[in-house]
């Protein structure tokens, strides 16, 4: 369990540092520094005769070399502003496409945030080796470098150009929020096996009689979304002091401030743990992937109706949504088995957890969607070509979810749809479901 939550706990804090524009720009500009106290020693040794440089670099004098530079540094501080013209111009079209909340997706790209600490690395470095010009003194080195940077600076910004183009398109914004779905998804089920664990103490039922029973409610320090729990902390804290604390939000619900967050028991240790709960349970005013996979099934939906909406009438949008989330949903299927509680390192369970359950991430991706699609006979078709292959894949165990939504999709399918060939086509794919049930031995229920 140990390797696990340092994992989890390592990738929310990456996420927390990708989902910035000023890591990478800072990063280069240092980088930038150190370039240029290494080419400006190179030329003051050069300067002192103690080595000579290449035939390649630079000659001039010290005024040719401030021009150059200052049209270097003239130029790039302008494209930078171009740069960032063109950053502005893609987030106010992803808001207003796409949804608020898919922001934090072109704001963590990785492509964006090189162009721009390259720009700003490239303008440090050519302002640095200006002011370092003297009355006789030229860094012939630096100057050269500078130019040769601006030459890099040309093409990648070809490769922003490039870059935004293709980032923009729909298609590539549904496929990308599918990826980090699937990278979440991997690490919240990368599990290593633990054969010989100890199993001691009450049981699960015990332990909720008693929380139910004498349990000590324990309020929200802060309001916002829960972002991310830190299990392993809360799992020692509770072994300090012999308690027992079961969650009653997961990452990604809405905590409120004074509002019950947890219940404890005993409870005479509930004062003890309130306080240091602050720093164990992480809040903020957006959602995040870590720990929180139904926020990517969210986007995706999200997209989905805001593509069914009179407004927009972009079906095939939706349709590509529905295929991305039947792809994660397959996975979940199959890999997806949340620990609904914790154990100390003496077999006890000390923390009782509430995450979000197969059922109801099947219930999030397709209820929406299926409501927004009535009398729409082709996004009905998509959504139970997507349950099929889930139901390909699945547990028998885990099948009844599909089928209930199956039912709900036929029902619409017969309410909705006027003409009678969509209709029997919709219920020629909801028959074809069922055959699948009956062949894998679940009954179907209407």
């Amino acid at each position: 369990m140990g390797l696990r939550k340092f994992a989890v706990e390592s990738d929310w804090r990456e996420e927390m540092l990708r989902t910035n524009l000023w890591l990478i720009p800072a990063v280069e500009s240092v980088a930038a520094v150190l370039l240029f106290v290494l080419t400006l020693g190179v030329d003051r040794a050069a300067s002192r005769g103690e080595i000579g440089l290449p035939s390649w670099v630079i000659s001039g004098s010290p005024d040719a070399a401030r021009q150059i530079l200052s049209a270097l540094a003239a130029a790039i501080i302008t494209v930078v502003g171009v740069v960032f013209s063109v950053m502005i111009v893609t987030l106010t079209l992803a808001s207003s496409q796409f949804g608020p909340r898919m922001l934090r997706t072109f704001i963590r790209d990785r492509g964006t945030q090189l162009t721009l600490g390259t720009f700003v690395a490239t303008f440090f470095y050519a302002m640095l080796t200006l002011i370092s010009i003297g009355s006789t003194f030229v860094p012939h080195l630096s100057v050269t470098v500078a130019l040769a940077l601006t030459a890099i600076d040309l093409g990648v910004l070809i490769y922003f150009i490039h870059h935004t183009a293709t980032a923009i398109q729909l298609p590539e914004v549904i496929a990308s929020i599918a990826r980090d779905l699937a990278s979440a998804l991997e690490t919240e089920t990368a599990v290593p096996s633990r054969p010989g664990e100890l199993v001691n103490g009450p049981s699960l039922e015990v332990l909720q009689a008693r929380l139910d029973r004498g349990g000590q409610v324990v309020t929200a320090p802060a309001s916002g979304y829960l972002r991310f729990v830190r299990h392993a902390t809360l799992v020692r804290i509770a072994a300090e002091s012999g308690a027992v604390i079961q969650l009653h939000h997961r990452p990604g619900h809405f905590v409120t401030r004074a509002h019950p967050m947890a219940t404890v028991w005993p409870p005479e240790v509930a004062d003890k743990i309130r306080r240091r709960l602050e720093g164990v349970h992480i809040t903020g005013p957006l959602r995040t992937l870590s720990q929180d996979i139904a926020f990517g099934c969210d986007q995706l939906v999200e997209i989905a109706i805001r593509a069914l909406s009179p407004a927009v009438n972009d079906t095939f949008t939706a349709l590509t949504c529905i295929d991305w989330l039947g792809d994660g949903l397959c996975e979940i299927a199959v890999k997806w088995h949340p620990q609904t509680f914790h154990r100390d390192r003496g077999g006890e369970i000390r923390l009782i957890t509430a995450p979000v359950s197969y059922e109801r991430l099947v219930q999030r991706s397709f209820e929406k969607i299926r409501q927004a699609a009535g009398g729409m006979p082709a996004v009905l078709i998509r959504q139970l070509d997507a349950l099929y292959k889930i139901m390909a894949v699945a547990p028998v165990s885990r099948s009844q979810v599909l089928l209930d939504q199956a039912a709900m999709i036929q029902r619409v399918n017969l309410r909705t749809v006027p003409e009678a060939t969509d209709q029997a086509d919709v219920t020629a794919r909801y028959e074809a479901l069922l055959a699948l049930s009956a062949r894998s031995g679940l009954g179907a229920t209407e």
